[in-house]
């Protein structure tokens, strides 16, 4: 296997930083890395089942479980920066349909992938969940794309 080339220091704003949780999604710093693989297509996966924001109309909590992944083009999405983002919804009143959209176009603007799915599962409002899907790009050829792998939801029966 051929030597890895060193790459020179990231210039990276919050990794091993001490970081406040953004007040809101506009504030939040989303960073990217270099892809040290872009001659390769393969698909990352990021899935945070515990996503809470507010709904806009009554200020009560809303929670949904998000699954996205994407095939990188030059760059991924450092973590660190990615889960300070998500977090960063906590306080925002924002509908899911919007919320969902928000997530998947400010990563495409930071990264501009290759293809990117995500699949915002959105727990019960007034009895009613909202699943919102999105994606953008192609699929490159010979890419395996796992099954999203969340039920939809069935109440308690």
């Amino acid at each position: 296997m051929p030597a890895r080339k060193k790459s020179a220091p990231l210039a990276l704003a919050q990794l091993g930083k001490r970081v406040a949780i953004p007040q809101t999604p506009d504030e939040a710093v989303l960073e990217a890395v270099p892809n040290p693989h872009p001659d390769a297509d393969y698909v990352v996966r990021f899935t945070a089942p515990e996503f809470t924001c507010l709904c806009p109309v009554t200020g009560q909590p809303d929670f949904a479980h998000f699954v996205i992944d994407y095939v990188p083009g030059k760059a991924l999405v450092e973590s660190k920066s990615f889960k300070l983002f998500l977090n960063s919804f906590r306080n925002n009143p924002a509908f899911h349909e919007d919320t969902t959209l928000v997530i998947a176009k400010r990563l495409i603007a930071v990264l501009t992938p290759k293809y990117l799915r995500i699949a915002g599962y959105w727990y019960p409002r007034g009895g009613i969940p909202i699943d919102v899907f999105w994606q953008a790009g192609r699929l490159p050829k010979n890419v395996f794309l796992p099954d999203l792998g969340v039920e939809s939801y069935r109440g308690r029966g």
